[in-house]
């Protein structure tokens, strides 16, 4: 079976984010468990399971004893989905603030730009007035 591959990271603001977490290790067991989780394999792990529990009798209908796990195991993997979510954010957060950044310095460049083509009207004016007046005067 093919593991899905990650892709390649080439926004220098994810790769920031993505190194930082791999620095931390419980960032990288909620990373783990998470991608586990969310795989195939995970829910055949918990088909196996629950028919193996049902087949060899673990214990008598209704099963009290499955379906404490089972909620104690939903706790835990919405808490997973949760922190999931929370480094989404996070990298979107990451995204927008550097996305903010390049918008801001892109508005000061066309202010320069703008200030610039003004320069350049101011003189093509200049220039227009002078050849008008050179032209008028007899030589």
């Amino acid at each position: 079976m093919e593991r899905r591959r990650e892709s390649t990271l080439t926004h220098p603001v994810l790769v920031r984010e993505t190194e930082d977490r791999a620095r931390n290790l419980q960032d990288r067991m909620a990373d783990t468990i998470t991608r586990f989780a969310g795989s195939m394999p995970f829910v055949y792990l918990h088909i196996a399971w629950f028919t193996l529990w049902i087949v060899f009798r673990v214990e008598k209908f209704p099963f009290g004893l499955l379906t404490m796990l089972v909620s104690l195991e939903a706790i835990f993997l919405s808490t997973f989905v949760m922190i999931s979510q929370n480094r989404a954010d996070e990298r979107r957060a990451a995204l927008a603030e550097h996305q903010w950044r390049i918008v801001q310095a892109e508005e000061q460049q066309n202010e320069e730009l703008i200030a610039i083509s003004r320069q350049i009207l101011e003189l093509t004016k200049e220039i227009h007035s002078l050849t008008k007046g050179s032209k008028a005067a007899p030589s």
